[in-house]
């Protein structure tokens, strides 16, 4: 276990905020953190990689951080063939999608290059490119704050929905995540619909036609490919990824704004339209464009980027003033997907 007064947090978030916490905590066992959980006091924030916060300022309270590693592959337990993982929640997500991919395993490829650690994937219910966590996700272990009991959560128990969960919701705060179960499969389905996937993955046939890959690590290398075409290293400008969520219309909203935008992306989902937010936000002129020392990315209008030295109140400002700008033109509330602290 490893614990600091007053620790910088200046590592542990992608965004560049330099800012404190009173108490910074990292154990690597159930054990550790049960012993920990009487020392709790005031504020508690349990973080991952920090991929997915802006700190606002000083964090007055404790923050921990799980270290707990190892994949374990229980075989035989699953039904045809579904190949079982537990995988312990600092692991670091995109590190265990390579060994997935590379052990032959299915499901997760099209998250790859996705930052973050494996606790906070099935927090935030991550996902790209036609697939979410929750599609893999068969268990999530996790030690109750309060009483420090063990409980194992069925994802039918997660409330997943886009970007979404219970942990994120009616239990924020209450529990860590020790270790996540995925259910894999030793026979991949590729899912290549998303985006222009399958575009980058034909490969012409002497007889003119096209067929896509079939390798998992074809899939993931043309992820790894789109995502850092289009994403920015965070040790170079300080970004926590999509900023925004993509919202989701009814269809009638949807075929209303197609009349006035019939170029407008769109994706059919469960409950409506989804719609790119980050089209919306290069349609109102944003994309490339700065506040202060807070802009948009000049090749993804999804993320927002700290220029250098950018404070969290024009990182905030920044992201009201495209909302509104989104609301005004669209009619359409666009809602942060990162978590303001």
């Amino acid at each position: 276990m490893k614990e600091y007064k007053d620790y910088s947090l200046l590592g542990h978030n992608t965004f560049g905020m330099d800012v404190k916490a009173k108490r910074y905590v990292e154990y690597d066992s159930e054990e550790e953190l049960r012993a920990l959980i009487p020392t709790l006091e005031g504020k508690v924030l349990h973080i991952g990689g920090g991929s997915n916060l802006l700190f606002k300022g000083d964090f007055d309270g404790t923050v921990l951080h799980s270290a707990i590693k190892g994949i374990q592959v229980y075989l035989g337990i699953g039904e045809n063939d579904e190949v079982v993982v537990r995988v312990g929640a600092g692991e670091v997500w995109d590190d265990f999608v390579a060994w997935a991919v590379s052990n032959g395993y299915g499901g997760v490829e099209n998250l790859s290059l996705i930052p973050g650690e494996v606790g906070a994937s099935a927090v935030q219910n991550i996902g790209a490119y036609g697939v979410e966590a929750k599609d893999v996700i068969a268990k999530v272990e996790a030690i109750d704050l309060q009483s420090g009991a063990f409980r194992s959560f069925g994802v039918d128990e997660c409330g997943y929905a886009y970007r979404q969960s219970i942990f994120k919701n009616e239990l924020k705060g209450r529990y860590a995540i020790t270790h996540v179960m995925f259910s894999l499969t030793r026979k991949p389905k590729l899912k290549l619909e998303y985006g222009n996937l399958r575009a980058m993955l034909c490969n012409n046939t002497p007889d003119g036609e096209s067929r896509p890959a079939r390798g998992l690590g074809d899939v993931r290398q043309a992820i790894i490919d789109i995502r850092n075409a289009k994403l920015p290293d965070p040790k170079v400008l300080g970004n926590a990824g999509s900023f925004f969520m993509n919202p989701v219309v009814s269809r009638e909203k949807f075929l209303a704004l197609q009349k006035d935008y019939p170029q407008m992306p769109f994706y059919e989902v469960e409950g409506g339209v989804k719609i790119p937010a980050g089209w919306m936000i290069d349609q109102c002129g944003w994309k490339g464009k700065s506040l202060g020392r807070a802009a948009v990315h000049d090749k993804q209008a999804l993320v927002l980027v700290n220029l250098g030295g950018a404070t969290s109140d024009e990182i905030v400002t920044l992201c009201e003033t495209i909302c509104r700008d989104v609301r005004e033109k669209f009619g359409i509330d666009i809602h942060p997907e990162v978590n303001l602290i």
